[in-house]
């Protein structure tokens, strides 16, 4: 029996909203790479848009079958990989001037999600990195709905949970990337912009 892909609602809700973010800020860049890219629903979806723009999808090794599915049955000319990364183990081989990430910084634990941000560090001045998903404010929830979310995050990952906008934003700004829009999203979610000093 053939194996099924993979399938994330949440990519089918929020691609087109990022989408219209994206289009902003990605035609200045001409390589992405998306860390977490999960089902590489994503990519099918956003990198059409995009031609000029190589669109590399990196996860860790069990995510790569189910984004070769994905890719054999949606084929993009841009989109290639996918490519292992492990937050902590340095970006894989670029050169980047975009990194993207959705629904990832909650479900990892901090300690990870710094590992992440010090891999950051490599990517060249003027480099975008864009981070997708809900995010707590002033130390506290901003909806009931986000502190059910986190909840279940608790739950299903241990070590996660939704992360402070003003953490993530001071940890960044202290390896030379800074904030240049925090975009309100549906469903009680932020896309930040970031770039490299």
């Amino acid at each position: 029996m053939l194996p099924e892909k993979p399938y994330a609602l949440s990519c089918d809700k929020n691609s087109e909203p990022i989408l219209q973010v994206l289009k902003e800020y990605l035609p200045g860049c001409q390589a992405l790479l998306e860390v977490g890219a999960g089902t590489g629903q994503h990519a099918i979806y956003m990198a059409p848009h995009f031609m000029h723009l190589k669109w590399t999808l990196a996860d860790l090794t069990d995510r790569h079958e189910g984004i070769s599915l994905w890719l054999k049955d949606f084929p993009r000319a841009n989109v290639t990989g996918p490519v292992e990364y492990g937050m902590g183990n340095g970006l894989p081989d670029g050169p980047f001037d975009g990194v993207f990430t959705s629904n990832t910084l909650h479900i990892v634990s901090w300690d990870l999600c710094l590992k992440f941000f010090d891999d950051l560090k490599a990517l060249s001045p003027k480099a975008l990195v864009f981070i997708y998903g809900a995010f707590n404010y002033n130390g506290d929830f901003t909806t009931e709905s986000n502190k059910k979310f986190n909840d279940w995050i608790l739950e299903s990952f241990p070590g996660g949970g939704l992360r402070d906008f003003e953490k993530v934003q001071s940890e960044l700004k202290d390896r030379q990337i800074s904030l240049v829009q925090d975009h309100e999203m549906p469903a009680n979610n932020r896309l930040l912009v970031f770039q490299k000093n």
